[in-house]
């Protein structure tokens, strides 16, 4: 039997003269988080401090506000943005793109790197395994505001989930194929699917699994590029899996008739982290010892 979204209101907190909605909060979490695991990190590393995990974290909030937010409209709703350039700002109304934030964070990461004199891929190798759990925070955040839903399913699976904000989508769908007549309930007046929760397939795999692998894996030393190398195999492959549970976003035809634009621009994360995790093992680079 499958579920009704709960409507949870998008704004966490209201005190009159402003609103915090939880999409933001989602983000204020992982970036503390981020800066707390980091900070753990510096227990075993002599190479990396407080004072430039504080530096670490901002350069690294910033790349992810800007790049995600950028990449999102580009990547996805460029048509809005010409029609309306102040979409870019509406950040609370969600709207985040992972490959953007992922490219925007690199610049960042560069940034930072050429500040303290580092190779960027040992800032990198140190603060991936700090990114996942930002990555979980942002997709119960999409849960949250019941964006990003899941693909309709016929399959008998008891966490099937109907969306109410999928309303419009699901009348479409039902009018384009009658055959789906029999999956829909009518809820609050208006006629539902059921669908896969793929925010929280997501969270699962990018943000918990990811997490402890890139934890265990990184708390030993690894040759450069080892680490980064994980991340981009690890999320290129979770990202490319749970997107076919996932509805495409509106507006773009799947890829040869089955691949989503996610799973389009995690290929190339996966084929360079590939790359990579040969080049860390041939070169044998290490940053870091274990007293």
């Amino acid at each position: 039997m499958a579920i009704v979204h709960p409507q949870i209101d998008p704004v966490a907190l209201d005190l009159g003269f402003i609103q915090l909605h939880w999409y933001g909060l989602m983000y204020l979490l992982a970036f503390a988080a981020a800066y707390g695991l980091a900070l753990l990190r510096t227990k075993s590393r002599d190479d990396f401090t407080a004072e430039m995990v504080s530096d670490l974290v901002f350069f690294g909030s910033v790349g992810v506000i800007l790049g995600g937010r950028i990449g999102y409209v580009i990547l996805y709703n460029f048509s809005e943005f010409i029609a309306n350039p102040t979409y870019l700002f509406r950040v609370w109304e969600g709207g985040m793109s992972f490959h953007g934030g992922f490219v925007g964070v690199l610049v960042a990461m560069w940034f930072f790197a050429k500040k303290y004199q580092k190779s960027a891929f040992t800032v990198l190798d140190f603060i991936a395994p700090c990114v996942p759990t930002g990555l979980l925070f942002g997709r119960i955040g999409n849960f949250i505001n019941g964006e990003l839903w899941g693909r309709v399913s016929d399959s008998n699976i008891s966490h099937l989930m109907y969306f109410p904000q999928a309303a419009h989508a699901d009348l479409a769908l039902i009018n384009s194929d009658s055959s789906l007549q029999a999956l829909a309930q009518n809820i609050g007046g208006y006629l539902l699917l059921p669908r896969h929760p793929s925010q929280l397939y997501q969270a699962f795999t990018e943000g918990v699994l990811l997490f402890i692998f890139l934890w265990w894996f990184s708390s030993k030393p690894r040759p450069r590029y080892a680490v980064s190398a994980l991340f981009l195999l690890g999320y290129g492959c979770s990202r490319f899996t749970t997107e076919f549970f996932r509805q495409p976003d509106v507006g773009y035809e799947l890829i040869f008739g089955w691949m989503s634009k996610g799973q389009l621009y995690s290929l190339p994360m996966i084929v360079f982290g590939v790359i990579l995790m040969v080049m860390a093992y041939k070169n044998k680079v290490y940053d870091w010892q274990k007293a």
